[in-house]
């Protein structure tokens, strides 16, 4: 888990900044969806952006995929919300995810609080 949590880290660090320059919340989930993308593209790490990833139920393939915000390394799943109104249903969803994936780590990012450091919620998948 070393690398999830060194990643987790960067994550963490982008996500302030973003906050930041973005001028706090208020914003769609997308917008800070995106920047944090950009952010942690310029730190080096491999992001993508709305993954699309296929679900399996009972050996029959869902014509609905899974889509993720962000996947991160291929490590580390992230969840970007903008609400004033955090629900915990979304670290259920996001274990969900981690679950169907076979991933480890996952973060919620809530961009709707004061200070986003009070928005990180991480979620572990059979640690």
């Amino acid at each position: 888990m070393q690398d999830e949590d060194i990643i987790s880290r960067q994550i963490v660090i982008a996500a302030i900044e973003v906050h930041r320059t973005l001028g706090g919340p208020g914003l769609l989930e997308s917008v800070y969806e995106e920047a944090l993308a950009w952010e942690l593209e310029q730190q080096g790490l491999v992001t993508e952006r709305q993954k699309s990833v296929p679900i399996e139920y009972k050996s029959f393939l869902l014509n609905t995929p899974l889509r993720i915000d962000l996947i991160v390394q291929n490590l580390v799943i992230v969840e970007c919300k903008a609400t004033s109104a955090y629900h915990p249903v979304y670290e259920a969803q996001l274990l969900t995810y981690l679950r169907l994936t076979k991933l480890k780590l996952g973060m919620v990012i809530n961009f709707g609080e004061r200070l986003v450091k009070n928005g990180v919620k991480r979620v572990v998948n059979n640690l």
